[in-house]
C-alpha cells in the first residue's frame, strides 16, 4: 500500500553569507501493508517527525520515492481523503473558535456530503470515539485532553482513510487516558480496516498497538522487527531502548499503561 524507497531529506541552514545543509534522513526504505500498524520508534531528534511530514506529502524527499497505492505521495489528488493524521498537540489541532461540530463538518463537506448526511455522520463519529451528541456544541477549551484527542481521532477517521499517521498522539495524555486512546485506536482500526503509522518515542505504547516496529536513530533505520519478537532485536540502540522501557515498567508495575 505504501512504499518508501531510498529516501533522503536535508535542510539548509546558516547565516547570511554561507549556508550548511544538514541531512536529517538517510536512505530510508520500508513498506506499510494494508491493515497493518507500523510503529516508528526513536528519541527526540531521530528524524521520525520529519519522516512523518514526508509520509503525509507535506514535504518532498531530496532523493528517493514515496508511493501510496502506486502513486507519488506528493500528488494531492491521490491522497486527499485517503490519508489522515493525528498529532500530539490536540490543543492546536482544533481551531479554538470552532465547535466540535464545525471541526468535524469540514472534512465531510469536502467529500460533497449533504447536510443530512453530515449530521448523521457526526453523531456516529462521536459515538465511535466514546462521546455523545452533547459534545457537538462544545469548544476546545471545554474539553479535557482525552476528549480533545478523541475529537481529533473522529475527524481523522471521518473520511474513512486508507491509513492514519499518528505522531506522538498519546504522549501528552495521562497514563490511564493513554491506555483508553490506544484501545480506541485498536477498535477503530478493526472497524474501518485502516492501517496506522504510529510515530512515538514510547516503546511500550508501540508494543501494545503495533504489528511491526521500526527503530530510527540519527535519521537512519536501525532495524525493523515484529512486535511479537522484540526480545530478538539486534542493534545496540534498539536493545538500549527496550531495556529502558523495561526499567520504567518495573518502576510502575500495575499501571494500565505499562504493557511490556
Amino acid at each position: 500500500m505504501l512504499t518508501v524507497n531510498d529516501v533522503d531529506k536535508s535542510y539548509s541552514g546558516g547565516g547570511m553569507f554561507f549556508s550548511r545543509s544538514k541531512q536529517v534522513l538517510h536512505n530510508i526504505s520500508f513498506t506499510l501493508d494494508a491493515g497493518e500498524i507500523l510503529g516508528i520508534i526513536g528519541e527526540s531528534g531521530s528524524g521520525k517527525s520529519t519522516l512523518g511530514r514526508l509520509l503525509l506529502g507535506i514535504e518532498k524527499p531530496d532523493r528517493g520515492t514515496i508511493q501510496f497505492e502506486g502513486r507519488d505521495i506528493g500528488e494531492r489528488a491521490g491522497r486527499q481523503g485517503r490519508i489522515s493524521a493525528v498529532f500530539q498537540d490536540y490543543t492546536s489541532s482544533i481551531h479554538p473558535y470552532y465547535s466540535v461540530e464545525k471541526a468535524l463538518t469540514e472534512p465531510l463537506k469536502l467529500q460533497g456530503r449533504s447536510n443530512a448526511e453530515i449530521n448523521r455522520k457526526i453523531n456516529s463519529l462521536l459515538r465511535e470515539v466514546g462521546l455523545d451528541s452533547s459534545y457537538r456544541k462544545k469548544y476546545p477549551h471545554e474539553l479535557s485532553g482525552g476528549q480533545a484527542q478523541r475529537v481529533c481521532i473522529a475527524r481523522a477517521v471521518s473520511t474513512e482513510p486508507r491509513y492514519i499517521l499518528l505522531d506522538e498522539a498519546v504522549s501528552s495524555l495521562d497514563a490511564s487516558v493513554q491506555f483508553q486512546i490506544l484501545e480506541l485506536l485498536k477498535k477503530l482500526k478493526e472497524a474501518y480496516g485502516m492501517s496506522y503509522i504510529f510515530i512515538t518515542h514510547d516503546i511500550q505504547a508501540a508494543a501494545y498497538l503495533c504489528d511491526r516496529m521500526m527503530f530510527v536513530r540519527s535519521g537512519q533505520i536501525e532495524e525493523i522487527v515484529s512486535a511479537r519478537r522484540l526480545n530478538e532485536v539486534q542493534s545496540e540502540y534498539s536493545k538500549a531502548m527496550l531495556q529502558m522501557a523495561l526499567r520504567i515498567t518495573d518502576g510502575g508495575a500495575g499501571k494500565e499503561s505499562r504493557i511490556l
